[in-house]
């Protein structure tokens, strides 16, 4: 197997950040027509926005206003919620092995047990976060899974699998193993994040922009199937190109972003890309952002599609369960291609042994 390349997060200073055209699919139109601009966007960018996605403006502003309540506790408040293991509260350390940000976040599981569990150090109103139809966090839940599930199938039928559920189904699993992520950046002014105080007016200091470029989230990819991403009107989140171009994505409070993981390559046998980004917090104001990463069970196998496997297109991943693939992915740093270490190898090859970086 190959050593997986280990990538830099911090960005060189003569790299250029492009502003081009991230598609933006509107789900309204013809199915005919979403279905293979969908399919498209996942094989050049693996990236995309969507618009008239059906999530209820009132469901996303109820949990935008639980994370601000959250992160703008004292800083023992929120410890309690803490440390991550790896749900709950973490603040800087984001990796596994020692990958930092300027950020502090909070992860639940999308299980409703387990967001009822930690309801209690999370919110002002712990009734709000227990399990029950107008709870925000399960409300949202609900609306993003059920859109993702939509977008998946959309990626099926484009694909002509067989089975239109093939990617849905997993993430729709009672025992889905997806989870919700709320990451909170402080602006440039605010230097230092342990004694930061959320509470306090933000200044206009121009010449701090001239500051290194802080990274607020290194570069990566995501390891699950489909992630459904969403911020405030704060700019920061980039995407890799594959020319290794860089593009910042403009902030768009109507449309939710996503991405292609890990898992989505493996079984679509690499047609489409599991886009690499990385959030950077240079921003006079703090950026919130909320992440809904849709996984399959920890004991799915995980196989290229049968249709997408012909003479000319051997399988390029072996299969592997997601727990399996979860493993590999603690044991490496944020940045490290680990879908290199599921590839298949012809027999020309040798075999190199795994390094976990």
């Amino acid at each position: 197997m190959v050593v997986p390349s280990s990538i830099s997060s911090s960005p060189s200073p003569n790299e250029r950040v492009i502003r081009a055209e991230i598609p933006i699919i509107d789900l309204s139109k013809k199915r005919s027509q979403v279905r293979e601009l969908i399919v498209k966007a996942s094989e050049e960018y693996g990236f995309f926005k969507v618009i008239n996605h059906g999530v209820a403006k009132q469901t996303i502003e109820k949990i935008e206003r639980e994370g601000f309540d959250f992160f703008a506790k004292s800083a023992s408040e929120k410890h309690k919620a803490g440390p991550p293991n790896p749900l709950g509260y973490g603040i800087k350390n984001i990796g596994f092995s020692g990958d930092k940000g300027e950020v502090e976040y909070l992860i639940l599981h999308t299980n409703p047990q387990s967001i009822s569990q930690r309801s209690k150090s999370i919110s002002k109103d712990p009734s709000k976060f227990r399990v029950c139809g107008s709870c925000a966090v399960n409300e949202y839940v609900h609306a993003v899974r059920n859109l993702a599930c939509e977008i998946l199938d959309l990626m099926a039928e484009g694909l002509w699998a067989h089975d239109k559920t093939v990617f849905s189904r997993l993430i729709r699993d009672v025992d889905s193993d997806s989870l919700i992520r709320l990451n909170h950046y402080p602006s440039f002014n605010d230097t230092n994040l342990d004694d930061w105080d959320p509470s306090l007016p933000y200044h206009h200091h121009h010449h701090h922009m001239k500051r290194k470029s802080r990274i607020g989230f290194g570069e990566h990819s995501d390891p699950q199937i489909l992630t459904l991403l969403r911020s405030n009107d704060v700019e920061g989140l980039q995407i890799s190109l594959e020319n290794g171009m860089w593009v910042s994505v403009p902030p768009d409070s109507s449309a939710f972003c996503v991405n292609i993981g890990d898992v989505l390559q493996a079984m679509t046998n690499g047609r489409f890309i599991s886009a690499r980004h990385r959030v950077m917090a240079n921003s006079a104001k703090a950026r919130m952002s909320m992440m809904y990463f849709g996984a399959p069970p920890l004991h799915a196998w995980i196989a290229p599609l049968q249709e997408l496997i012909t003479r000319e297109n051997p399988p390029l991943y072996r299969a592997f369960t997601w727990c399996e693939y979860k493993k590999a992915t603690y044991s490496l740093r944020l940045g490290d291609g680990r879908l290199d270490l599921f590839r298949v190898h012809d027999h020309h090859h040798h075999e190199h042994t795994i390094v976990a970086a």
